[in-house]
């Protein structure tokens, strides 16, 4: 299995920011506003929708409007794909240490989606340079992940069964792509050391606390195989 880094962590800044003069007078930088990357509408700065571009495999802020443009479940083709906004989560699914250690993950958290185009599962974790990304073996995930309910239901592209280890036990979620990202932004900002560091595992606590409660079962959520 290859990884690789696909962001390369930002270089460290040294010396002053500019002129003092200049900075006297120009002052703080206005907050930057957020638009919609379609329509160029503004919109919220936590809260709007997200749309995955397929072939760049990149994130795009949409306003609602052009998000519910996008919103087909079940769809794998067209440029865009409407981020959907369901949590779930399936108690029954367990893996064992043997189990997480066929991932072949060096940390305790990552996240797998599918790739419509490519047709393979596509594994990443995050790190102090941002996401580490892995291809997994489709045997592998057929025989750790693939039997699960939750893997029954995943939409290409849009969700990935996110997992966290900890404590001898594995939790696994459906959830929304592009909180994933957020995860691995929020973990690159604050990793400090060799283990991440008292803030970065604060965060992460808080971070799996917003997801366990909007988590529901597959059953109370209506959702099901065909």
């Amino acid at each position: 299995m290859n990884a690789r880094h696909p962001w390369a962590p930002a270089e460290p800044r040294t010396g002053s920011a500019g002129p003092r003069g200049l900075r006297r007078f120009t002052g703080p930088r206005p907050p930057r506003i957020e638009r919609c990357e379609l329509c160029g509408v503004a919109v919220p700065e936590d809260g709007h929708r997200h749309l995955v571009e397929v072939e760049k495999r990149a994130l795009v802020c949409a306003c609602t409007a052009c998000a519910l443009l996008f919103d087909r479940p079940g769809a794998t083709t067209g440029r865009f794909r409407a981020v959907p906004d369901r949590y779930l989560v399936d108690p029954e699914h367990r893996l064992d240490e043997g189990a997480w250690e066929q991932l072949q993950i060096p940390v305790g958290v990552a996240f797998f989606f599918r790739n419509a185009a490519l047709d393979r599962l596509v594994a990443l974790y995050p790190s102090p340079a941002g996401a580490t990304e892995s291809e997994l073996e489709p045997a592998i995930w057929q025989n750790v992940l693939g039997t699960g309910t939750l893997s029954g239901l995943l939409e290409p592209d849009v969700e990935a069964l996110l997992l966290r280890r900890t404590e001898g036990r594995t939790e696994c979620y459906l959830v929304p792509i592009d909180i994933c990202y957020e995860l691995v932004g929020r973990m690159r900002m604050l990793w400090q050391g060799f283990d991440g560091g008292a803030e970065a595992r604060a965060a992460l606590k808080t971070f799996f606390e917003r997801v366990e409660r909007r988590a529901k079962t597959p059953a109370a959520a209506g959702e099901g195989r065909a």
